[in-house]
């Protein structure tokens, strides 16, 4: 707990985090002050680390060829295919994910970027460049692939970057973890290659201003339906609410989505706002250090009384432990626990990606 020395400095981020709401940050978005104050208090304890947890390490996926081919088309119909859909034109895009018993689709890596260390982007053609994914708001694909020594498939899920009404293409940012045998696939594909999809699965149902306002709390690549639901409550213009992110990673170049989170936070100043914390900061680092903990949440996220409020959690075993509790399997919530529970949350106002 706060000394009382502490807990001074504390309140006032409270206040000045409280603020964001009606007053939009002097400096354009950076919360330098902010972090001063949390670095002094909020940022002593933490317990668990990031890349802790087994089955983190081997969460993620890659592909295998395989065709649907349906009939070919007649003259006639060839004739009455529009040239183009989407947005302008009047006519619905196709999507490429439809759900139900459709099966797995396969798609041809087009490119392929490397973000870090350990990370890359991979960007999959649709099926048509007018083609979108079809994917609602929170929701995943999962992807399958075999090995020529694999007795069975490796199925993972993967939460897209790019945007759901983007055509002709789709991005993933995949973590490459060892012994992980879809990510290591994935980091090993070559652009024409393909990999096999399905979805989408459903997480959070969202629809405009369902909340007043959201918290999300994420670890590593937890990050992906995260930026996903930042991304869909800000593209709407029906949808007013406000969005706060606690991300916390091992090292700056972890931080993963940082510019387009950053631009987010210029152009909805009173709606938006990020906090980072890092477990082994560099020199230089001007935000929170240390861990993601109790305090620090009490202090920047709103509290389960501040009205229509809701928390999204996703990340390693070890932050869902210490946060929210574990989920007790992909489909059940599982038991609310951690600081979550402490800070009063109760099992309504908590969800688990």
């Amino acid at each position: 707990m706060f000394s009382s020395r502490i807990f001074r400095p504390a309140q006032q981020l409270t206040q000045h985090v409280r603020r964001y709401a009606t007053e939009p940050p002097k400096s354009g978005g950076n919360n330098g002050i902010l972090y001063g104050l949390v670095g002094a208090g909020a940022l002593g304890g933490g317990y668990y680390y990031y890349t802790s947890g087994s089955s983190t390490k081997a969460q993620h996926g890659s592909g295998h060829e395989s065709a649907a081919h349906g009939q070919p088309a007649s003259k006639t119909e060839e004739q009455n295919i529009p040239a183009k859909t989407g947005a302008g034109t009047g006519i619905a895009p196709v999507k490429c994910f439809t759900g139900g018993d459709q099966g797995f689709v396969s798609l041809v890596l087009d490119h392929v970027e490397v973000v870090n260390h350990n990370t890359k982007k991979l960007r999959f053609k649709l099926d048509s460049e007018d083609a979108v994914s079809g994917l609602p708001v929170t929701s995943a694909l999962i992807t399958k692939y075999k090995g020529p020594e694999m007795q069975k498939p490796v199925i993972r899920p993967y939460t897209p970057v790019s945007d759901e009404d983007e055509p002709g293409y789709l991005d993933f940012i995949v973590k490459r973890y060892p012994n992980g045998p879809m990510s290591e696939h994935l980091h090993s594909m070559n652009p024409g290659q393909r990999l096999d999809f399905k979805g989408p699965i459903p997480k959070y149902p969202w629809s405009a201003n369902k909340h007043d306002h959201i918290a999300l709390i994420a670890g590593g690549t937890g990050i992906t339906p995260m930026y996903q639901l930042a991304r869909g409550i800000f593209k709407n213009p029906d949808d007013k609410t406000k969005v706060t992110l606690v991300f916390g990673n091992v090292s700056e170049e972890d931080v993963l989505l940082k510019r387009e989170f950053e631009d987010l936070e210029q152009k909805f100043p009173l709606r938006f706002r990020a906090f980072y914390v890092l477990d082994q900061p560099p020199e230089n680092w001007q935000q929170g250090k240390g861990f993601i903990t109790k305090d620090l949440l009490k202090t920047v996220i709103p509290g389960p009384k501040d009205g229509n409020v809701k928390v999204f959690v996703c990340g390693p075993p070890g932050m869902y432990k210490a946060i929210s509790g574990p989920k007790k399997s992909p489909s059940e919530q599982g038991e609310l626990q951690g600081y979550l529970k402490e800070l009063g949350f109760n099992e309504e106002q908590v969800y688990k990606f």
